[in-house]
């Protein structure tokens, strides 16, 4: 006679998700994400809601997922999953702020879906047809080729903050006084905000990505700023120039775009890569002072073509977003000898495809020579990020100058001190002790 299946005490042996990260690993997935893979590409985990939505584990069924209409990027579909922000685990600094960065998750990847979910921001939680529609509005801006036109520009504001940085307190805190700003400056250059307007313009970003700031707080320099862009596109509608908001404000010109949707294009815009490029600046930096021969084979080496690949390696073995990419089925899938049911939610962790033996040869190890380019750290497929081309070209200048200007530096402090967000959607280093 066949035992009767139990669906409650099955339900209740999923894992639960998310998983903390291993004490003293914290540049690595967490062991049970390992555990999942082992498993097979596509198991179920058990989120806090009781919704139990698939993993996906494998570089190759990401990407065939990725790529496939039938999974829908829409937050308010029955289904979706919504895992919880993590608690801190045992790594994590005792006085970390549960609440830390949960309105600011903008960035690689799916990462931007955080963020514009929080702020009722536009297309990126948009299936096709209407997200191709707005996207395509946006796309020129960040052509490879404006990128490298805008390469000076992005050097000088790296160069001066370092400069700022070495007339300052010696040892000091990376994070504030450089991993933050500079991408809120290259924005800044981008949009066409005027130089005299960027104090304003720091103050409120950091305001809503500040972990200390509260929600109203939040909400209310979210506000400000999209008043002060809504503006500034009114005045480049008479007066344009060559960046984004003049490229916005022609489209109302014309009728493609709303006054709205414009707005808040820049106002998406101003999120997508603030934070997860300032985080990925700060973790990269950590992880190559941890890494010495690394470090020297970055700083001593002054090859561009290097350079690039170096980037590449670090947004393949460092992954920001780190609760995956999230969808829900449209239709029912078969992928791996699975049945994904219409209406079921997917989780597609793309830090454990970045380390997938069968593409990534020892993917836990950080190998600046290696062959990273088809990382998924940006997504695939065509909700794939955006701004891909800007955090490329910023970090290859940071990661080129910092290192090399300041040869002599080092960590303040030791590793197990280091604040780590394992409290947010969005991963980093709340504070960086470096010393030269």
């Amino acid at each position: 006679m066949t035992r009767p299946v139990d669906a409650a005490a099955a339900h209740a042996e999923l894992p639960e998700f998310p998983m903390p990260r291993a004490r003293g690993c914290p540049f690595d997935p967490p062991p049970a994400f390992h555990a999942l893979r082992e498993e097979g590409p596509l198991t179920r985990v058990r989120l806090q809601d009781g919704s139990t939505p698939w993993v996906v584990t494998r570089y190759a069924e990401q990407r065939t997922l990725l790529a496939d209409p039938r999974l829908s990027v829409v937050p308010a579909l029955p289904g979706f999953p919504r895992p919880e922000r993590p608690h801190a685990d045992a790594d994590a600094d005792a006085d970390a702020d549960a609440d830390a960065d949960a309105d600011a998750d903008a960035g690689q990847g799916d990462g931007e879906e955080a963020s514009a979910e929080a702020h009722g921001l536009s297309f990126i939680n948009m299936d096709d047809p209407e997200h191709a529609r707005l996207r395509r509005m946006v796309t020129g801006p960040f052509a490879i080729k404006r990128m490298e036109a805008m390469r000076p520009a992005v050097q000088k504001i790296v160069d001066d903050m370092i400069d700022d940085l070495l007339a300052g307190p010696n040892p000091t805190d990376l994070v504030e006084p450089f991993a933050l700003p500079v991408p809120s400056l290259v924005i800044c250059e981008l949009l066409g905000v005027p130089y005299d307007d960027h104090a304003f313009f720091q103050a409120n970003s950091k305001a809503i990505i500040t972990r200390t700031s509260t929600p109203e707080q939040r909400a209310e320099a979210h506000g400000r700023l999209g008043d002060y862009l809504g503006s500034l596109l009114d005045t480049k509608l008479g007066h344009p120039g060559e960046d984004v908001l003049s490229d916005l404000a022609a489209k109302v010109q014309d009728g493609a775009l709303t006054r709205r949707e414009a707005t808040s294009m820049a106002v998406l815009l101003l999120f997508a890569g603030h934070e997860t490029t300032a985080n990925m600046i700060a973790l990269g930096t950590l992880a190559l002072l941890e890494h010495p021969d690394q470090l020297a084979r970055l700083r001593d080496g002054g090859d561009p073509k290097f350079v690039a690949g170096a980037v590449e390696e670090l947004l393949r073995y460092l992954h920001i977003p780190h609760l995956g990419m999230r969808r829900v089925a449209l239709e029912d899938i078969e992928v791996a000898g699975r049945t994904i049911r219409a209406g079921e939610g997917l989780l597609l962790l793309n830090e454990m495809g970045n380390r997938d033996p069968d593409v990534f040869p020892e993917g836990d190890r950080l190998d600046l020579d290696r062959d990273a380019r088809r990382h998924i750290t940006f997504s695939f497929g065509v909700h794939q990020c955006l701004g891909q081309p800007l955090a490329r070209m910023e970090l290859q200048v940071v990661y080129s100058t910092l290192y090399r200007r300041i040869p002599t530096l080092r960590l303040a402090t030791g590793l197990d001190r280091i604040p780590f967000k394992h409290d947010s959607f969005v991963y980093g280093v709340h504070e960086l002790p470096v010393a030269w």
